[in-house]
């Protein structure tokens, strides 16, 4: 379950860790991850595509091994910035996209928004229309100053309660660990609950960034588990409609965490897809 980021970047949110993995010669695929998660769920993957990739991964700011901060600036806007410096610092031009989650809403911000060009655009079960979020994802973005005063047991359990209805199988004891360990801690727990205060204030963004979708020239692959109960499937049937040409898979027996539910089936979409770039 290790997983290592090696490299530090100095962002305008403050460090991101990342790491790259493959050829470097080879052409650029970048990986972003989404909430409330880290570059840990492309641990299988990331390698697997690396093997004719050159594979970009990175915790955005405020999230996984990345600078988390009191007062930091989180919106979905801010870290498509992040996103777009990023791009530039690696020196990339039109890469290969992944994007979970509100990763999703990142990378179609930093492109529609942002001019920021792509070759090809993989959507996982992604945070791009509106209404988005589980009702826990809702009552603490109301309350958080009062979820971040929780006994540390407590939040703990709510934690990995929460986290684990990503997953329609169920996820492993060591995976859980693994994917809530960024937000134990006093640090980690303010964190915590300071991102989902500021993801539940971004669904005008996506409102604003919908509009730019019909206007998308490069392919698009939009995947999503079929079981998914925090971005539930007809969202995405309903991004792919509005994307032009844009190609829908939709997995059986899987929630909203593709990556750890069904990585074989993902892996295979992905390879799929870029290998049909020009």
């Amino acid at each position: 379950m290790r997983w290592t980021l090696r490299n530090g970047y100095d962002s305008t949110l403050g460090e991101v860790r990342w790491d790259r993995l493959g050829d470097p010669g080879a052409d650029p695929l970048v990986l972003l991850h989404g909430t409330p998660f880290s570059s840990f769920i492309w641990r299988d993957i990331a390698p697997a595509l690396a093997a004719t990739r050159s594979v970009y991964v990175f915790d955005l700011p405020g999230y996984g091994a990345s600078a988390k901060h009191e007062g930091q600036e989180l919106s979905l806007d801010a870290l498509a910035g992040v996103f777009t410096e990023l791009i530039g610092h690696w020196g990339l031009s039109s890469p290969d996209v992944v994007a979970h989650d509100s990763g999703g809403a990142v990378a179609l911000g930093a492109h529609v928004d942002r001019g920021v060009p792509y070759r090809r655009l993989a959507l996982v079960d992604a945070v791009s229309l509106a209404p988005w979020g589980s009702e826990f994802f809702a009552l603490v973005g109301e309350h958080p100053d009062v979820f971040s005063r929780l006994p540390e047991r407590l939040h703990r359990l709510m934690l990995r309660e929460y986290v684990a209805t990503a997953s329609s199988p169920g996820l492993r004891p060591d995976v859980l660990d693994a994917l809530t360990a960024p937000w134990l801690g006093p640090d980690g727990q303010a964190a915590f609950y300071r991102q989902l205060a500021q993801r539940r204030a971004d669904q005008s963004y996506t409102d604003r960034i919908r509009h730019g979708y019909a206007a998308i020239a490069v392919p698009v692959l939009v995947c999503w588990g079929a079981d998914d109960t925090w971005v539930p499937p007809d969202r995405g049937r309903e991004l792919a409609a509005l994307v032009p040409g844009a190609e829908l898979r939709v997995l059986d027996t899987a929630g909203h965490l593709l990556s750890e539910d069904r990585p074989a089936e993902l892996t295979a979409a992905l390879l799929t897809f870029f290998q049909g770039a020009a």
